[in-house]
């Protein structure tokens, strides 16, 4: 909740609780202990009128730490978009690296995700849009600044900067603009160029049907592709939503048109969350998963179905594998996607995280759909009473015009649709490229498995000597 920061009330760190963390590592957990603190931040750090404050949480470990070096490193997550102990369960790395290195693990958790609400209940009340006012890039970096001065205590620690997806490219933009405090940043499936202008609107899906194409055979790609109309066939009869729901099991039947449209969004959604979390084991990132689910899904669409009822049981018998595979759901919320606060994204995407999206409609397995920035802008005002800025992101952050960036790590697996927006070529020799061919979304961030494929471990062998050779450099 907001208070009033005084003086020396600006780097308060309470300590709420202690817990046990279960770093997902495949089928087995990992645990580890942590502190969950919260640092005071102002709301505005931009403003020299207004003191109001209020916390964020981090979450601590320091149980590797030698006591005796005065150089001990801080590894710090720039938290993105949910509570930040979903992204530490799944940060595998972090906590091997910590391990060899004796470092500090931090874990911050972003403004207006998770418990870190600026303004509690009422942050994303409707009524009043001007509690979105602070939803920034620049002010969640500024949060992460100010917690990391407090941490060091005015002592030459080395900071290395950890994120995956949206994190990644918060790690990235981090060294880029407080290359004083962050020594180095491993960016993983950061898609910093997936804006207007700089990468094609198709890229996404494109990835994506072609992760579902070579994943059993052909004829899955085939079936989505003709899933579109068998739903709009159906959906324009009671009958036939009904068919819809009763197949898929709805908690909350299709009854009209807006309700057809967010069930074929959801859908829609799902292919892309499949091929992000395509990972060589069980997981439960985003949802509980079998080992590689993107081949379980096309599993039961690999034979051509040409009559719509066959088709629409294929379909719903093939996502069940997103949507309840533990077979404990006992009815589909299409209301909720995954484990990620879509909430809080959806408003940023709607500010400055302007990402278009389009599809041809014979060139991948989606729908046809432009990029229409109007239709957006229209809509985030309805919605929000807020006008993106489709540049901004570009403007403060160079886009493809990076060449004085150093120390940063860009890894991404080719497996990811978010690869079409990462940086796959280095823009100069302080700054290192690393490609996984068998990788999907910020695998190499996650724990190590046995079921890993050789570029991935090959990938984190590389990403630990550069880390290193960071920590010495800093150091000495």
């Amino acid at each position: 909740m907001i208070g009033s920061i005084g003086a020396a009330a600006a780097a308060i760190c309470i300590i709420i609780c202690t817990a046990a963390l279960q770093v997902e590592a495949g089928g087995a957990e990992v645990k580890f202990k942590y502190e969950i603190k919260e640092f005071q931040v102002p709301l505005d750090h931009f403003s020299f009128l207004s003191n109001a404050t209020f916390n964020i949480r981090y979450l601590y470990n320091d149980s590797f730490v030698d006591k005796k070096n005065a150089h001990t490193p801080i590894f710090f997550y720039t938290g993105n978009e949910g509570d930040i102990e979903l992204f530490a369960q799944n940060t595998g790395f972090m906590w091997e690296l910590a391990e060899k290195q004796r470092a500090l693990l931090i874990f911050a958790e972003h403004r207006y995700y998770g418990k870190s609400l600026p303004f509690g209940a009422s942050t994303f009340n409707a009524s009043m849009p001007d509690h979105l006012a602070y939803f920034t890039v620049e002010q969640t970096l500024e949060d992460y600044a100010m917690l990391i001065t407090f941490l060091r205590n005015d002592l030459p620690l080395p900071v290395v900067a950890f994120g995956g997806s949206y994190g990644g490219m918060l790690a990235a933009w981090f060294r880029m603009k407080y290359p004083h405090l962050v020594a180095g940043a491993l960016a993983a499936s950061a898609p910093i160029l997936q804006f207007p202008g700089i990468t094609d609107c198709d890229i996404f899906y494109r990835i994506v049907t072609s992760v579902f194409q070579n994943a059993y055979n052909s004829n899955c790609t085939t079936n989505i592709g003709r899933s579109w109309k068998t739903f709009e066939t159906l959906g324009g009869t009671e009958a036939g939503k009904k068919q819809i729901s009763d197949a898929f099991h709805l908690c909350n039947p299709i009854k009209n048109d807006a309700d057809l449209k967010k069930f074929l969004d959801y859908i829609e959604e799902v292919y892309g969350n499949l091929a992000m979390v395509n990972y060589p084991y069980n997981s439960s990132f985003l949802a509980p998963l079998p080992a590689y689910p993107v081949r379980q899904v096309c599993f039961y669409l690999k034979d051509l179905h040409q009559n719509d009822a066959d088709l629409l049981h294929a379909m719903a018998s093939a996502l069940a594998v997103y949507t309840n595979y533990t077979n404990s759901a006992k009815c589909l919320d299409i209301s909720v996607n995954s484990n990620a606060d879509d909430s809080g994204w959806n408003v940023q995407t709607c500010n400055q995280m302007v990402m278009p999206f389009c599809s041809n409609g014979t060139d991948t397995m989606f729908r046809p759909s432009n990029w229409n920035f109007k239709e957006f802008s229209d809509k985030c005002y309805k919605d929000y009473r807020l006008t993106p800025k489709p540049y901004d992101i570009i403007l403060r952050y160079g886009g493809r015009n990076i060449e004085t960036a150093t120390n940063i790590i860009f890894s991404n697996g080719l497996l990811d649709p978010w690869s079409g927006g990462g940086v796959l070529q280095a823009p100069n020799n302080k700054v290192d490229i690393i490609i996984l061919p068998e990788g999907a979304h910020h695998l190499d961030l996650r724990h190590s498995d046995p079921a890993d494929p050789p570029s991935v471990r090959d990938a984190r062998n590389k990403e630990a000597s550069i880390i290193a050779r960071w920590i010495q450099e800093f150091a000495y």
